[in-house]
C-alpha cells in the first residue's frame, strides 16, 4: 500500500508547482549560478597563445587530458579559469574522510553536529588549495615546455597561473555551496554535470562526423548509441533498485484500547554511494596524471612519459586502478553514510524489530552483512558501467565525453535532482493541505 507521500507525489501537476514560489526561485538561482560557471569556463588564463594551445592539446585530447576536459566542460581546452574545475576539492574531501577514520580527533569533530560539521569542511578547503596549488603549478612548468604556448615564460607567469587556477577552484567551491544552499540538488554534482551536458552537442556532432566520414563504421555507430541507451536503462533501474528487511512493531495498549502491531520496511538501496565512488575515483586518477600529461609535452624524464602512457585511456593499468578505486569508495562511502549499529538502536528504541533476529547487536550485523551483499552487486555494476563503454570506446577513438562515467553523472544526478523538486512539490501540498485543515477547523467553531 502507498504511502501518503506517495499518493501526493502521483497527484503532483503543473498547477502545483506554479504555486510554488519559493521552488519555482530556488530553480532559477541555481540555473543562474550555472550560467555563471559556463560563462567562466571561456575566460582563459592570461599569458597563454590560445591558438597554439588548441593545437597541443588536440594531440592529447584522447588520453586523460580529454576525460579532464569532460569534467570541466571544455575549460581545459581553452585552458580557461576554471580548467582545475572541483577536482582539487573533491580529491581532498576524500584524503579527509579517509583520514577521519582513522583519526580519534576527527572522528569525534564528526560526532559534535553541525560545527564539527563546519570544521571538517574547513580542513577540506585547506588541504584543496594545497592540492590545487600543486596541480596548477604542474600544470603552468607544463605549459612553459610546449612550443609557442606561453608568451613570457617565467617565475611571473608560474605565480599568475597558479593564483588564477587556484581562485577559479575556490570560486566554484563557494558557487557549489551556494547552490546547495539556496538552490536545488547538489552544488558540487550539478557543476560537474553541466560541464558534461555542454559538450553533449559537440560530441554527438563529433561522432556523426566520423561515421559520415567513414573512421567509425556506421554499424559501430548504431551499437554505440544502442549501448548508450542500454547504459542508462541499467542505470535507472540499479539506482532506484531496493533491498526491503521486514520491521515488525509489537502490539501496544494506550489506555483501554489495545492497539494491533504495525509492520513496515528498512529500505536498503542497492547503490548507497550512488555516483560518489566514480567520482572519486576519476578524481584521483586525474590529479597526478594530469600533472604527467602536461609535463610530459615538454622536456620531461623518460619515466614521466611513460607513467603518462601507462595512465592513457583504455591502459590496462587506468582501468585496473579505476576499477580497484570504484570498488574501494563503494564501499568506505556506504560505511560512512549508513551506520548498522545505530540503525539497530533506532529500531530497539522504537521497539521495531526484524522477524527472527534478536534486537540489538544480532540486528545490527544482519543488517550489516544484508548491506554488504547488495554492496557487492552495487560497486560491481558502477565497475560495469564505468568500464566496459571505456574500453569499448578507446578502440574505437571517440571522445571520453560519451563513456560510462559521463552517463553514470548525468542519469544519477537527474535522478538526484528530480527527487528533490519532488520532495519541495510534495512539501507544498502538505502545506497546503495543513493551512485548509485550520481554516476548516477555524469556521467550524
Amino acid at each position: 500500500m502507498a504511502s501518503a507521500a506517495e499518493q501526493l507525489a502521483r497527484n503532483l501537476s503543473f498547477s502545483t508547482f506554479s504555486k510554488a514560489k519559493a521552488l519555482q526561485q530556488r530553480i532559477w538561482f541555481t540555473l543562474g549560478a550555472l550560467l555563471v560557471y559556463r560563462l567562466g569556463t571561456f575566460i582563459p588564463v592570461p599569458g597563454i597563445d590560445p591558438d597554439a594551445f588548441r593545437a597541443t592539446f588536440e594531440q592529447s585530447q584522447q588520453g586523460i587530458i580529454g576525460m579532464f576536459n569532460m569534467f570541466s566542460g571544455g575549460a581545459v581546452e581553452r585552458m580557461a579559469i576554471f580548467a582545475l574545475n572541483l577536482i582539487p576539492y573533491i580529491t581532498a574531501s576524500i584524503v579527509v574522510q579517509v583520514i577521519a577514520t582513522a583519526s580519534p580527533r576527527l572522528e569525534a569533530l564528526k560526532k559534535e553536529g553541525e560545527a564539527g560539521r563546519r570544521k571538517m569542511n574547513q580542513y577540506t578547503r585547506y588541504l584543496a588549495v594545497v592540492f590545487c596549488a600543486v596541480q596548477a603549478y604542474g600544470i603552468a612548468v607544463g605549459l612553459e615546455g610546449s612550443q609557442g604556448v606561453v608568451l613570457n615564460p617565467g617565475w611571473f607567469f608560474r605565480l599568475s597561473t597558479v593564483i588564477t587556477l587556484v581562485g577559479g577552484t575556490m570560486f566554484l567551491m563557494w558557487l557549489g555551496e551556494q547552490i546547495t544552499s539556496r538552490g536545488v540538488g547538489n552544488g558540487i554534482s550539478l557543476i560537474i554535470f553541466a560541464g558534461i551536458v555542454a559538450n553533449l552537442p559537440s560530441t554527438i556532432a563529433q561522432t556523426l562526423e566520423l561515421s559520415r566520414t567513414g573512421a567509425i563504421p556506421g554499424f559501430a555507430a548504431l551499437g554505440m548509441i544502442v549501448l548508450a541507451l542500454v547504459v542508462i536503462a541499467a542505470i535507472v533501474f540499479f539506482e532506484r533498485a531496493q533491498r526491503r528487511l521486514l520491521i515488525q512493531y509489537p502490539k501496544r495498549q494506550v489506555g483501554n484500547k489495545m492497539f494491533q502491531g504495525e509492520s513496515s520496511h528498512l529500505p536498503l538501496k542497492l547503490n548507497t554511494s550512488g555516483v560518489i565512488p566514480v567520482i572519486f575515483g576519476s578524481s584521483l586518477l586525474l590529479l597526478p596524471a594530469t600533472i604527467a600529461s602536461f609535463a610530459a609535452q615538454g622536456n620531461a624524464p623518460a619515466w614521466l612519459t611513460t607513467v603518462t602512457a601507462l595512465l592513457g585511456r583504455g591502459q590496462p593499468l587506468y582501468l585496473a586502478l579505476f576499477a580497484f578505486f570504484i570498488i574501494f569508495f563503494a564501499f568506505f562511502y556506504t560505511a560512512i553514510v549508513f551506520n548498522p549499529t545505530e540503525t539497530a538502536d533506532n529500531l530497539k528504541r522504537s521497539g521495531g524489530f526484524i522477524p527472527g533476529i534478536r534486537p540489538g547487536e544480532r540486528t545490527a550485523q544482519h543488517i550489516d552483512y544484508v548491506l554488504t551483499r547488495i554492496t557487492v552487486i552495487g560497486a560491481l555494476y558502477l565497475t560495469v558501467v564505468a568500464l566496459i563503454p571505456e574500453v569499448m570506446f578507446s578502440q574505437l577513438a571517440v571522445s571520453q565525453f560519451i563513456g560510462g562515467t559521463s552517463l553514470l553523472i548525468m542519469v544519477t544526478v537527474t535522478l538526484d535532482t528530480v527527487s528533490q523538486i519532488q520532495s519541495h512539490l510534495v512539501a507544498q501540498q502538505y502545506e497546503g493541505l495543513l493551512k485548509k485543515s485550520r481554516l476548516g477547523g477555524g469556521k467550524r467553531r
